[in-house]
């Protein structure tokens, strides 16, 4: 029988002696709803024998028995009980109890009426119990629970007159309930029937789509991106965002994405999608300013990259495209100057920015420029364009210097040392530079570097020589093994090279007018004077003399 398991584990324990007394028995509490424990204090009870023989009625309604000692019931309301005599049954004798008032778990309120997944939502009411009581939802007894449309809540506090719930990721608009689990006995008195529920009223809660702010923070003219689903179609007169209750520039605005723009003059502040007379906070966001904390290097050649150091820079590329004239937004706008000369941007990070020198770039202040608008009264752009400057530094644009070279002559592949200054790093690629490079990659396309790659080299008479090292001060290179064949001019070598000048050469590019990249590339050349390169390590000496086709190649 089920009641001795509960007797061996310590639920019933055998105590006390049968006794004829039956007064003064108390039931605590004597109202409660449906699964709640009660007890029966009293004395005389005596020993539990059987679920057949020891039984608790609530008006008529056997109870589910938790514990029986000569002095002390415990039982679970059931749940189909009604108010009325609670009565002990030992064998055929009844004993009056006492009278109890089954209580129905009832809500009043919600607090919000209207929310979204992942928020708290607060429950008043009465008759929901003390405690939760379990969370195993295998228990013989049930679990008490928060339904909203169907779907079990997180339960975050538990109070007799007041809950707090999560609400649940998948839940939907509709109704919410709350539910006390009631294990009753089995006809014959054992554990236990299917757990039911007693059901409170409804109330209904209106669950709105989650909405993700991408991202929460950044300076002026940052892109704001709205995730979610419900935002309507398009945007109609009346409908806005708002930052802090200040208008944003919005770029588009779909059902289930908005793409706004962090205006001039914003402070940070909630979040607020407007339709119509209806507002919404989805979020919060922080306006940033940025700050920039130093330059690396801080005087070098054209065409150098150098890092500009600090933090919210935001992102480079801010723009939105949608019917409302925004393709044009930021165009030429985010950038870096030297000089009040835009700079080619390489990488563009929040901390960092890497830029390429132009090649009209003058000494002076280094800024940053973030371009930032004040909407319309329609949301779209733009009743004012504005430039956010910040000053990262002071650079210094340096032109290559030769001290000296030698040897004055050598044979192919012999080593020269050009000694000066000014010459900056070594660099050769750069993707932003070659459009379609960094594509093709990812196709898997075969590269071809062009012409336009080189940004630092060394001509011995026009041909360029393989680069051994290259410092701000000092080169090396290799004197040119072999002619050059001209493009497409597959059997034409360049004239006479045993005589003529040694030049070090840096090349940048100037953006185009219109902001976007690039002029072609121009160099600054600096002539260290004549070289004669020696007819040694040649096949044979009439190599610069006679040559025929197949001279020189591999």
């Amino acid at each position: 029988m089920w009641i001795v398991a509960l007797f061996s584990l310590g639920f019933l324990p055998l105590t006390g002696l049968l006794s004829q007394a039956w007064a003064g028995t108390e039931l605590i509490p004597d109202a409660a709803p449906p699964g709640a424990t009660v007890t029966i204090a009293g004395k005389g009870f005596g020993q539990f024998k059987s679920t057949q023989e020891n039984r608790v009625l609530f008006n008529g309604t056997p109870a589910l028995i938790q514990r029986w000692e000569v002095d002390l019931i415990g039982v679970k309301v059931p749940l189909r009980a009604t108010s009325g005599p609670v009565e002990v049954m030992r064998g055929k004798k009844k004993i009056p109890a006492g009278t109890f008032t089954v209580q129905r778990p009832t809500v009043h309120t919600l607090q919000p009426t209207e929310t979204e997944p992942g928020a708290i939502l607060r429950i008043t009411g009465e008759h929901f119990g003390n405690t939760a009581g379990s969370k195993d939802p295998n228990t013989m007894f049930g679990v008490n629970d928060v339904l909203i449309s169907g779907v079990p809540a997180r339960v975050r506090k538990w109070r007799n007159d007041r809950l707090e719930v999560e609400v649940p990721g998948n839940a939907a608009s509709g109704d919410v309930v709350v539910r006390l689990a009631s294990s009753d006995p089995l006809p014959d008195g054992s554990c236990c029937a299917p757990v039911e529920y007693s059901v409170s009223n409804a109330l209904p809660l209106r669950v709105l789509p989650s909405v993700r702010v991408d991202p929460t923070s950044g300076p002026v003219g940052t892109k704001v991106v709205l995730f979610g689903k419900g935002f309507g179609a398009s945007m109609e007169p009346g409908d806005a965002i708002l930052l802090n209750g200040q208008p944003t520039t919005v770029a588009k605005w779909t059902d289930g994405v908005i793409v706004a723009h962090v205006p001039l003059g914003a402070t940070s502040g909630p979040v607020v999608v407007k339709r119509g007379e209806t507002q919404r906070t989805v979020g919060n966001f922080t306006v940033l300013v940025p700050k920039a904390a130093g330059l690396s290097p801080a005087s070098a050649p054209i065409g150098s990259l150098v890092r500009v150091s600090g933090e919210n820079f935001g992102f480079f590329s801010e723009s939105g495209s949608t019917p409302f004239a925004f393709a044009d937004f930021d165009k030429g706008e985010n950038g870096v100057e030297f000089g009040g000369v835009p700079a080619v941007v390489y990488r563009w990070h929040d901390d960092k920015i890497d830029v390429w020198v132009p090649f009209s770039a003058k000494s002076g202040p280094v800024v940053i420029r973030r371009g930032a608008t004040t909407p319309k009264a329609d949301g779209s752009c733009c009743a004012a364009r504005e430039i956010v400057s910040t000053v990262a530094g002071t650079f210094t644009v340096v032109t290559p210097k030769v001290e000296s070279f030698e040897p004055t002559s050598a044979g192919l592949d012999e080593i020269v040392t050009i000694k000066g200054s000014g010459f900056g790093n070594f660099l050769k690629t750069t993707e932003q530079t070659q459009p379609g490079l960094n594509e093709g990659g990812h196709d898997f396309l075969p590269i071809q570097l062009g012409e336009n790659v080189s940004r630092s080299e060394v001509l011995f008479n026009g041909v360029a020589a393989i680069v051994v090292s290259w410092s701000d001060t000092e080169i090396k290179v290799r004197v040119p093994r072999r002619p050059v064949f001209g493009v497409g001019k597959a059997n034409e070598f360049f004239p006479d090279m045993t005589k003529g000048p040694l030049v070090v050469r840096r090349g940048s590019w100037d953006l185009l007018p219109d902001g976007s990249c690039c002029t072609a590339k121009q160099w600054v050349s600096v002539v260290a004077g004549e070289f004669t390169i020696q007819a040694k390590g040649l096949p044979d000496q009439g190599y610069f003399k006679d040559p025929g086709p197949d001279r020189g190649r591999d």
